[in-house]
């Protein structure tokens, strides 16, 4: 491999791990990433002699390229992108880098929503029942560095669509598919079906002999169907019995027919509550029986799950008020499932970086649960637009403190004050961790 010059862009958790894994397979490396490289990244990059540069890109160093890996955060549409197409250069995500020097089986989840829930549900359903299983792609660890250092028999990968648009010959064994709603529309030229054609990579490569467990109830998953006929066994899911679907509800019970048994489960025992963690549940359920689990033990890892942070996350409950912190709902249909979830009256805080959303999708359930809403973002002038009028109380909010000291004033006894923004977090914060991090503080300090 000396001699093949691999140039990783951009330095975070994806790109150190695939610098770190590009060196273990024997090529000259060379990391560039245009902005700053924290502190943790700059150290083990030092640490394990890989050359690099930060705050902007040398053109000619990267222009040398036999193979360039990019984060995902880099849009294609970055400037150096269009010269390094120019120059007929190969570009490539961490995963289908990583996935060229593993054996391990792949079981990858996508979604617009609901795969980070997902993903680490699974994660806990096979680790709890003993399998050596690593957990990579959107969530912990990056995929390439737990490819250079560790060895697993199998890996569940929380994929993003951003990911997924740099993968080509990489392969799931086990496929997932939640569902598909407009999300990054600002990264995909506004185009719904250049989002869905990313979100659709997931099938790639799969054979016969692999999975792809699907949601039946979502049209724009089963046109894509119709459309590619994937040449892979499908597993649907559903919340009602139908043709074909092997996972479903009926009675109160969470039930998954398998060709030698049938695994049933009471919902009210399920450790995630709401509409949306039931089709979780079924998902990741199918998984399980997939990699024959037995129904005991996944009984117990459906029980006992806590749930990821920022995701519905019960806070504190203050004078009869619930804080409930839902700061990964980064996407109009997400915030739906959270305010469909309620039961009280809710003060909803909104806002952030719009990535060209539709608020229409929440309008009923906003009209009928919000007792106030709360703009938090440096730009409302959306949110103002198609709010204004249809809610009496609207307030704005320049930072988090602001935003929970005017939601308890605003909220009553009884009341929930839910953080589930609809949008990115880049305007006023590092990250949606950090804007909820925000959140649980400014509460615990009421």
């Amino acid at each position: 491999m000396k001699g093949k010059l691999i140039v990783v862009l951009g330095g975070g958790e994806s790109g150190v791990g695939s610098a770190i894994l590009a060196q273990k397979q024997g090529f000259d490396v060379f990391l560039s990433d245009s902005g700053s490289i924290g502190e943790v990244y700059r150290e083990t990059l030092n640490a394990y002699g890989i050359e690099f540069e930060e705050n902007g890109h040398t053109e000619e160093r990267v222009l040398r390229a036999d193979e360039i890996v990019k984060s995902p955060g880099i849009p294609d549409t970055a400037p150096l992108m269009w010269k390094v197409r120019d120059a007929s250069i190969h570009v490539i995500s961490e995963i289908e880098f990583a996935g060229r020097y593993t054996d391990a089986k792949m079981i990858c989840i996508t979604g617009s929503n609901g795969k980070t829930t997902t993903t680490s549900l699974i994660y806990h359903i096979l680790q709890s029942a003993g399998l050596n299983v690593g957990l990579a792609g959107n969530i912990g660890k990056s995929f390439a560095r737990q490819v250079a250092e560790e060895h697993y028999d199998y890996y569940v990968l929380e994929l993003s669509s951003f990911q997924l648009e740099g993968v080509y010959d990489f392969r799931a064994d086990i496929a997932v598919l939640l569902n598909i709603t407009p999300d990054h529309l600002d990264r995909y030229d506004h185009d719904m079906q250049h989002y869905v054609d990313a979100k659709m990579r997931i099938i790639r490569n799969q054979r016969m002999q692999d999975a792809f467990i699907y949601w039946i109830d979502d049209p724009v998953v089963n046109r894509e169907i119709e459309k590619l006929r994937p040449g892979v066994t499908l597993y649907p899911f559903g919340e009602q019995k139908m043709k074909n679907t092997i996972a479903y509800t009926e009675n109160g019970k969470l039930i998954i027919q398998t060709k030698e048994r049938e695994f049933t489960m009471e919902l009210e025992l399920l450790a995630l509550e709401g509409l949306h963690n039931v089709y979780n549940s079924l998902a990741s359920g199918i998984v399980a029986k997939l990699m024959d689990i037995s129904d005991e033990q996944l009984r117990t890892s459906l029980s006992d799950f806590k749930g990821v942070p920022h995701r519905l996350e019960k806070v504190a409950t203050i004078r009869g008020v619930q804080y409930i912190n839902d700061s990964k709902a980064t996407n109009v249909n997400s915030c739906w499932y959270a305010l469909q979830s309620m039961r009280a009256k809710t003060v909803l805080i909104l806002g952030g970086t719009d990535k060209g959303n539709d608020y229409s999708e929440i309008e009923d359930l906003v009209r009928s649960k919000a007792r106030a809403l709360i703009f938090l973002g440096k730009d409302n002038s959306k949110l103002h637009a198609f709010f204004d009028g249809k809610i009496p109380l609207i307030r704005e909010a320049g930072s988090m403190k602001e935003a929970v000291d005017t939601a308890y004033q605003l909220a009553e006894k009884g009341d929930a004050v839910l953080l589930s923004p609809c949008c990115a977090s880049f305007d006023l914060f590092k990250n949606y961790e950090d804007r909820g991090d925000q959140f649980k503080e400014c509460v615990r300090r009421l």
